[in-house]
């Protein structure tokens, strides 16, 4: 019996899983049978990995060939297989050491010249596989850098199915080859749109400067011009620089979505602003074969920014309830579900009214009441009650943007400002020691009630609201984490009425 294996790795999400690939020939008329619940893809790979291996100098055997992938109900996607599949073959056929075979894992998509091809999702596959315990990991040469981001195990980077034989030990002559290139990782080296070239809206920076050291969630509404799309781009630019742990999560997103990961990790938070016309699939993921991640996934870490979003479908728009909430999204499709991380903040901007000049002191509005009910409510109740500061941005005068425009006008810079969330992040970390949250805005409300408990004075406000009904038991957690993120900001050891009235205005507008 002519059997060997080798090994692969199937994706699910961020997650991965081996596979064990299994190659057998027997006797009976020339065939290649590949079985173990293998998408479009991946069923290909047959004609692939036949022409490869004939192209490569290493073809395969002419009997019955059956390759197997174990876990056998576990879906497998895609065309990162192919490699394994060809190298299993021929250590079957004993063109290459079994036991060598055996010891590695093979990622990567061959081309009929035998060349081994770039794949989507490299990171978290070779995550996947030092996880699991494995020493050696091949990968396409295409994808070597992004492979190297992962310590603890040898990475040897192929250019071709001949030199990954060669690799195992098998009898070849090595030929030089080009190694195909990966695809240009779309990372952007431009400087980060700084704090300081807003002008006035000393109220809208404050606000942002509590979501960027809470993690809260942000919408804004104003008219046309004021500035909403301004601070939300800047944003980014007041949080902190990513953990090893977050910037391992975010770029094996950035490696899964496509563009590759440049060969190194993604240290500054993403940013996120899909167009207000993005279908529900294209804003949380999905997909009818691979199942791919959507902006709120890509947002990871960082600032999910939809503007106009009152133009967007509210199908759409509720469609984030569930992420908002779990930090996680699950995709459930007839071939399988993935899950993905999903903890990004979210910043809405809308204008006030269909024309936009509702409020106004410079234009008249034209639309009815009716009008204005119907578009604001296409946010609806348990979206907003998921967001923590819900801020009025008003036209500046002219009078402000000369004051603003004068040389002598104190400006404060996005550096300025980071080092005051980062302060305020610090003095929340150490009060999270020990539990599983970072943020004010993760912390469990019962915790905040139970362990952290405030003074009578200093939540009546905040009991009062919701004893009139103006707030949700939802809402009174959310304003009680906004007021510790006020506390942190000040540097006091935890609110007062002072804290706690200032976020039920920003959630609200409602006064102490």
């Amino acid at each position: 019996m002519a059997l060997a294996r080798t090994f692969a790795i199937a994706l699910d999400g961020v997650r991965g899983h081996v596979v064990e690939v299994e190659a057998d020939i027997s006797a009976g008329l020339p065939s290649f049978v590949l079985i173990g619940l293998p998408d479009t893809a991946l069923g290909e790979s047959r004609k692939r990995v036949g022409a490869a291996a004939v192209n490569a100098g290493c073809p395969l055997s002419q009997k019955k060939l059956t390759v197997n992938l174990s876990p056998a109900a576990l879906p497998k996607q895609g065309s990162g297989f192919d490699l394994a599949i060809a190298i299993a073959a021929l250590a079957a056929a004993g063109a290459v050491p079994r036991q060598a075979a055996a010891s590695a894992v093979h990622l990567g998509e061959l081309g009929l010249d035998g060349r081994v091809r770039p794949v989507p999702g490299i990171l978290p596959a070779v995550l996947a596989a030092r996880d699991a315990g494995f020493a050696t990991v091949l990968v396409p040469a295409g994808n070597l850098d992004e492979a190297r981001l992962v310590d603890g195990l040898e990475v040897v980077g192929v250019t071709s199915l001949r030199a990954a034989a060669i690799r195992h030990g098998a009898g070849l002559e090595p030929v030089d080859e080009e190694p195909v290139a990966a695809k240009a990782a779309a990372v952007s080296e431009a400087p980060e749109p700084d704090m300081a070239e807003v002008a006035g809206n000393d109220e809208a920076v404050e606000a942002l400067v509590a979501a960027a050291a809470g993690g809260h969630h942000l919408s804004m509404v104003g008219p046309p011009g004021a500035g909403k799309t301004m601070l939300a781009q800047r944003l980014p630019s007041l949080l902190p620089d990513l953990s090893d742990d977050a910037a391992l999560e975010a770029t094996c997103i950035r490696s899964l979505a496509g563009p590759g990961a440049a060969g190194r990790l993604v240290r500054r938070p993403p940013f996120e602003a899909p167009h207000h016309t993005a279908s529900a699939v294209a804003l949380v993921g999905g997909g009818s074969g691979r199942i791919t991640p959507g902006a709120i996934v890509r947002a990871t870490h960082g600032v999910l920014f939809l503007d106009e979003a009152a133009e967007f479908p509210p199908s759409v728009l509720d469609a984030l309830r569930q992420p908002l909430e779990n930090g996680r999204i699950t995709i459930h499709r007839a071939s399988g579900a993935a899950s993905f991380p999903a903890r990004f903040q979210l910043v809405l901007a809308s204008n006030p009214c269909p024309c936009g000049h509702y409020g106004s002191s410079d234009a008249e509005c034209t639309c009815s009441p009716m009008a204005r009910r119907r578009y604001l409510a296409r946010l609806s109740g348990p979206l907003l009650d998921r967001v923590d500061i819900r801020l009025t941005v008003r036209t500046m005068g002219l009078a402000v943007l000369r004051s603003a425009s004068d040389e002598g006008a104190t400006r404060r810079t996005s550096a300025q400002l980071r080092r005051r969330v980062e302060a305020a992040r610090a003095r929340a970390a150490e009060r999270l020691r020990g539990t599983e949250w970072a943020r004010n805005a993760e912390v469990a409300g019962s915790w905040l009630r139970g362990n952290h408990r405030l003074g009578a004075s200093a939540i009546a406000p905040l009991d009062r609201a919701l004893e009139r009904g103006a707030i949700t038991m939802r809402g009174y957690d959310r304003t009680l984490r906004l007021a510790w993120t006020l506390a942190d900001l000040d540097a006091a050891s935890s609110p007062d009425v002072d804290h706690v009235g200032r976020a039920l205005f920003l959630r609200r507008g409602i006064g102490a």
